[in-house]
């Protein structure tokens, strides 16, 4: 990867209390996990082992939707080594759904699948292989029904209702059962402004269905206890929300479910929600072993939600100069069978469809639908991807009518700090989107390959195509395109974001040593190093103890929405100070009489000694907390939010909001259809790199997932019958490290002086722009309207 840049502007503010202390913030510190991860030595949840365990499988259904007329569970019983099999009349609470906004997902069937793939049955026996194949003895007789598989069915007068009946205190201004969730948002006049422009352009997009693709599968152990409650060590990325749907439905209070988390291999937003954790509890409870549940990949397409495939319907207006004068949209998410974040996927899908750019008038409206299609819900990027594929095409639309630079009309109407969100909302930090577009413009082009002299010595790694050997650059052109995004960080309308943090100061054999305590989960973003890099900066401490994440501490919240770094690092910062404080007080109590400077404000903890700002020591830690300890837990919470108006959609519903640009360089072969992305540069605002190792590497996966929807990336789902087509890593294309292209990063650290050490979330951003960049790239190679998502070989080559 080529070298990244960073700018930080002279004067900037970054809130840091203390000194650093060695591998403190600012530093690029390794991550205690990754020599074990890259070696293989590191120990994750499918790894987990424990003496007479049970293992787990559930039965899923073969159909999208139908009643389940019977179940004949006879003869996986009968089965040799079979412990148990339950079905939904087994289930042992009043509470028989679960979800994170809406519970309306069963937790098993009942009486009705919804979607291919649905659980219907668990079993438990000695050996994996023997619960899967008395899984297979289950006989079901379903009775296939109707289905709904895009916005006509599921709105049409005659539609079957997915939900009927459902709570619609939850779903917001909805004028239709099949909508889960609608969020229009309206500012300014937008027909009266179409009248003013000199130039109007639209497009219609379609988004695939793009899945998360982390490659440890769904994993957990259950462990029943004592107390009739249970032990689970699980991969997830959000253990209290886990908690708070797991206990009713085991019908335990919540304090007799203790979770653990287990090694993660990989999440982006694929472990939100609920996947083997309720059932390797209940097959846990009912047999009274521990129980494992480990999924292949062919299982973990069917047992995690998916990034919402999406319709948008965009229209542009600017005057001649260049100005953008209003923007109309309807932007159509489909949820699948059950809600789980479509709610809010909609809120920010609506909220950010204008991009980063001035707008005075516009009018959106965006839905999420209840179909029978895989259920979507939390991925990297979150409704903002959807957004930007189509607003950034139409930027370069009206930037080709008006006879411009696609870069310079961004520029021009690009958002400052002060600019106002079509929400009503007031950008009040740092906005820097025209600089961002001017440093990815200004980097220098990657050399022009000179394919007529290359002949058969040609390094086919290089071509279009690769190591298929397909093409020797017969044909080939190069294209460049590039894009900007605006993505919000944290939990937004109105939810109660918070985290929590426990930090402990004592002395062990003389060191003093910080140990923190949180439930977050580290699903690869690098909190676990960024959380000792606080302690040993704001305690001025070596020694670091990260303690597993758990329920015995208070809710991190999830670790999505590039919130952990803000939130949890802010509950750490926050706890550290008091804890620093508190050891100040212990200071004061033995030794303020013999120093005047102990009654000052101005003391710090540097390199385990109580000093002065002058440099003046006053104690040892080691001395100081001899006979005793300093433990505090604390919670911390962003400004408010408000909720959306249903109606206007106005409100100041987003915490902070963050901005990356990406210029793609690709090259084309058209007579195949071919696409190689040379390189894939961005430049992004990150307010303050508290590791910029782990800064870069965050930008750089970022990218790689964007550029694998623009390319290839695509779960297929059959119209006719609803189900998935492609579920596993042969048929489903992520990209390779021969795919992945030069990813230059250029780092801008402009303060948000409302956010810890001036912070900003950063690990959805480049998700955003990097898709429509390659997109631009290739309709600059090619000269071909491209609106949908991934590019295919028969897109290019008009073979569809």
């Amino acid at each position: 990867m080529a070298p990244n840049t960073r700018t930080t502007p002279a004067g900037t503010p970054t809130n840091v209390t203390q000194k650093h202390a060695r591998g403190g913030i600012g530093e690029s510190t390794l991550r205690p996990d990754g020599t074990l991860k890259v070696t293989g030595e590191f120990a994750y949840s499918s790894d987990m082992w424990h003496e007479d365990m049970l293992w787990g499988h559930t039965l899923r259904s073969t159909v999208a939707h139908a009643e389940i007329a019977s179940i004949d569970i006879s003869e996986a019983l009968a089965t040799a080594g079979v412990y148990a099999v339950l079905t939904y009349d087994d289930l042992p609470a009043k509470m028989k759904n679960y979800g994170l906004e809406i519970q309306d997902t069963p937790v098993l069937a009942n009486g009705r699948v919804r979607h291919h793939g649905e659980p219907v049955a668990l079993v438990a026996a000695d050996h994996p292989e023997t619960a899967r194949r008395a899984a297979a003895k289950i006989k079901i007789d379903y009775r296939e029904l109707p289905l709904v598989t895009d916005e006509a069915s599921a709105l049409a007068e005659d539609a079957p209702l997915l939900h009927p009946g459902r709570d619609d205190h939850h779903s917001g201004h909805v004028p239709h059962p099949n909508i889960v969730h609608r969020q229009p948002i309206i500012r300014g006049d937008a027909a009266e402004a179409a009248k003013k422009a000199d130039f109007i352009v639209t497009g219609e997009y379609v988004f695939g269905m793009q899945d998360q693709a982390f490659l440890g599968p769904e994993s957990g152990l259950a462990v029943p206890s004592e107390d009739g409650g249970v032990d689970l060590y699980v991969a997830t990325q959000w253990l209290h929300s886990d908690l708070r749907q797991i206990a009713p439905v085991l019908g335990l209070p919540e304090e007799k479910v203790r979770m653990t988390l287990s090694g993660v291999g990989g999440a982006f937003g694929g472990r939100e929600d609920i996947s083997m954790q309720i059932h390797a509890c209940l097959l846990a409870l009912r047999t009274g072993k521990p129980v494992k549940m480990v999924y292949n990949r062919f299982e973990s397409f069917f047992g995690h939600v998916h990034r919402h495939p999406a319709k948008l319907r965009y229209e542009h207006g600017a005057t001649k100069d260049g100005k953008i004068t209003h923007m109309k949209c309807r932007i159509v998410l489909d949820g699948g069978a059950y809600a789980s974040a479509s709610p809010a996927v909609v809120g920010n899908a609506s909220s950010l469809s204008v991009g980063p750019y001035v707008i005075d008038n516009v009018d959106i409206e965006a839905v999420a639908l209840y179909t029978n299609n895989p259920p979507c819900g939390a991925m990297r990027g979150f409704g903002a991807v959807q957004a930007c594929f189509a607003y950034e095409a139409q930027m370069d639309k009206l930037a080709a009518k008006l006879g411009m630079d696609p870069v310079e009309f961004r520029r021009l109407n690009a958002m400052e700090q002060g600019a106002i969100m079509p929400t009503g909302q007031v950008v009040d930090s740092p906005a820097p989107v025209a600089e961002l577009l001017r440093r990815v413009k200004a980097r220098p082009m990657p050399p022009e390959r000179q394919w007529e002299t290359a002949g058969e010595g040609a390094d086919v790694r290089a071509l279009p195509g690769g190591l298929s050997n397909t093409t020797h650059g017969e044909g080939v052109v190069r294209g460049v395109g590039y894009a900007v995004g605006i993505k919000n960080v944290g939990f937004s309308e109105g939810f109660d974001d918070y985290s929590t943090a426990r930090v402990r100061l004592e002395v062990i054999n003389g060191e003093p040593v910080a140990m923190v305590h949180t439930a977050m989960a580290e699903v690869g973003q690098g909190g676990v190093t960024v959380h000792a890099q606080i302690a040993r900066t704001e305690l001025g401490v070596t020694q670091v103890t990260i303690h597993p994440a758990d329920t015995q501490v208070g809710s991190a919240g999830s670790t999505s929405a590039s919130r952990q770094t803000y939130m949890t690092g802010g509950a750490v910062k926050n706890t550290c100070e008091a804890v620093r404080e508190k050891v100040l007080e212990i200071g004061r109590r033995k030794y303020g009489s013999y120093h005047p400077a102990w009654a000052t404000a101005e003391l710090l903890l540097e390199s385990g000694k109580v000093v002065t700002d002058g440099g003046e020591v006053l104690a040892d830690l080691g001395e100081l907390l001899e006979d005793e300890s300093v433990d505090l837990e604390l919670e911390f919470r962003h400004r408010p939010t408000q909720a959306f108006d249903l109606v206007t959609g106005q409100g100041d519903g987003h915490v902070q909001y963050t901005f990356a640009a990406h210029r793609a360089v690709v090259e084309v072969d058209t007579e195949l259809g071919l696409v190689k992305v040379i390189e894939l540069a961005c430049a992004q605002d990150v307010g303050k790199a508290l590791n910029m190792l782990s800064v870069v590497g965050q930008i750089q996966g970022g990218t790689t997932q964007g550029l694998g929807v623009a390319v290839m990336e695509e779960i297929i789902v059959d119209p006719k019958t609803a189900k998935v087509r492609n579920p596993s890593f042969t048929d489903y294309l992520i990209p390779t490290i021969l795919d992945t292209p030069t990813m230059p990063v250029d780092v801008l650290e402009l303060a948000d002086p409302n956010a810890p050490y001036g912070l900003r979330g950063l690990g959805e951003a480049p998700t955003l722009s990097s898709t429509p960049a390659v997109l631009a790239a290739i309709r600059n190679a090619t000269g071909l309207e491209l609106n949908k998502t991934p590019v295919r070989p028969e897109h290019l080559t008009g073979t569809l």
